[in-house]
């Protein structure tokens, strides 16, 4: 476990003492996350630090499925099998790529100020990120830094899913991971302070860093300028990243954001389950609290695994209601390979179904009622299991789903079903409210004001969180707080 950022940076500096010294090697770190990291790392390095801000370039109306990613510069790179396989046009995807473009502007701007970006051309490239759940936003900033005329890449993190950091093997010239559990459910499970990086945090950190580059060229003021008064430099750094008390419990909450408090603890799993499917068994991991009032069951969307981070936050505050977890995968690495079946919803709902039953006898939930958290894609394989004659599911959550998929199963759904959507995904909202109007069972549908599809806004994935844990509680056994 790592203390913090911080002391992740530090410790990953160590195994990255072969690429300092020259003038030939930049740091950038993935923000907000991956900057403190990466700052500890510029700073052992002596080298200079960035930012790499990349956006992903989302399916319009299933966002978490990206097509490609694109950088600053004009970079754009595109995965041709998801363009294909969700029938994309020219124009849907000129219009995601030009909104996007203009949030990546201003991320930039806002992140550098009026400091041009550092050059990369002809430069080893230390890619950072405070660590690696999926590898998505990862492979795209090694795309972009190649784009840009890298020489070489490295990417570098503390801590990864061993399935993620093999298959990024191919993005990168080298990988250095410190840790790469099997039991990885969150990366802020391996943090005792994961605390949210503020975009004020991560300015600051470029500033100091640039500030303290400018000197050792001569292009600054007096030596000593950047370092607040009455500390030294990686302490004024280690402020300005907003420090913690010693002491606090970090939540496996996901990868940009946790939630925190005294005494929280993090989810005692079991091994990894497998979990039967009857034609197949599906890998999945299973947290079981002490006198578990009910069991909620993940269901992804499409582009997404069992390491959803924000799949994970929502888990981790499910358990501490006193909730029973599972989250896995709905299919195996092979049909994943076939773009088709991730929209095919009749196929993940009888996957659902299944591991639904085979759950029910496994030891320490037995007896347990079921509901079902969907995401994306994933709500509307819940309600399609929800559905079935039998299936006695006492609730369903969507999180920014799309139940229209469940088109005509819809009212024939019995498990009272609370719909989240944001309140500036406009299209995923009218697709909501028209499924509601087919649901005959008890339902509701809650807004979470200006958040969009993946819920990124500050505070959102938080509200989530809440408005899933009081209508599980609800509808499962009364639950003792803790």
């Amino acid at each position: 476990m790592f203390f913090d950022r911080h002391d992740a940076g530090t410790r990953l500096a160590e195994r990255l003492r072969g690429h300092a010294g020259g003038a030939g090697t930049v740091v950038v770190g993935l923000p907000r996350g991956g900057v403190p990291v990466a700052s500890e790392v510029a700073r052992v390095l002596d080298a200079p630090l960035d930012v790499i801000v990349v956006r992903k370039l989302g399916v319009p109306v299933q966002p978490e499925l990206g097509f490609g990613a694109i950088g600053e510069g004009g970079v754009r790179v595109v995965n041709d099998d998801v363009v294909r396989a969700a029938r994309l046009t020219g124009e849907e995807m000129a219009r995601v790529e030009e909104a996007e473009r203009a949030e990546l502007e201003r991320r930039a701007r806002r992140f550098r100020g009026d400091r041009p970006p550092v050059a990369l051309e002809g430069r080893t490239v230390i890619v950072v990120d405070d660590g690696i759940a999926t590898g998505g936003t990862a492979r795209a900033a090694c795309r972009v830094a190649r784009a840009h005329g890298a020489s070489r890449v490295v990417l570098a993190v503390p801590v990864g899913a061993p399935e993620a950091i093999e298959s990024l093997r191919g993005a990168a010239d080298e990988v250095v991971c410190l840790l790469a559990p099997d039991d990885l459910f969150a990366i802020g499970a391996w943090y005792r302070d994961f605390d949210q990086t503020s975009d004020a945090q991560v300015v600051e950190l470029l500033r100091r860093a640039a500030s303290t580059h400018a000197e050792a060229s001569g292009a600054g003021g007096p030596a000593g300028d950047a370092v607040e008064a009455g500390g030294s430099g990686r302490d004024a750094t280690r402020s300005a990243a907003g420090e913690s008390a010693v002491g606090r419990s970090a939540a496996p909450g996901g990868d940009t954001a946790a939630e925190s408090g005294a005494g929280d603890r993090v989810p005692a799993f079991t091994a990894e389950v497998q979990a039967d499917a009857g034609d197949v068994r599906l890998p999945g991991r299973l947290a079981v609290p002490d006198a578990a009032a009910g069991t909620v069951v993940f269901v992804h969307g499409s582009g997404s695994s069992r390491h959803s981070p924000r799949n994970r936050q929502v888990a981790t505050a499910l358990y501490r209601a006193g909730l029973a977890v599972l989250l896995f995968d709905l299919l195996t690495p092979d049909e994943e390979l076939d773009r088709g079946n991730v929209f095919d919803v009749p196929l993940l709902a009888g996957r659902l179904g299944r591991v639904t039953g085979w759950l029910r006898g496994h030891q320490g939930v037995r007896g347990l009622r079921t509901a079902y958290f969907g995401a994306s894609t994933g709500a509307a394989a819940a309600l399609w299991a929800a559905a079935e004659p039998g299936a006695d599911i006492a609730a369903v959550v969507s999180r920014g789903g799309r139940p229209d998929l469940a088109g005509p199963r819809l009212p024939a759904v019995r498990a009272a079903t609370l719909l989240i959507v944001g309140g500036d995904d406009e299209a995923v909202l009218e697709l909501n409210r028209a499924a509601q109007r087919r649901l005959r069972c008890e339902s509701s549908l809650r807004i979470v004001p200006g958040a969009t599809h993946l819920f990124e806004e500050p505070g959102a994935l938080e509200t989530v969180s809440e408005f899933a844990r009081d209508w599980f509680t609800a509808h499962l056994a009364p639950v003792a707080r803790r």
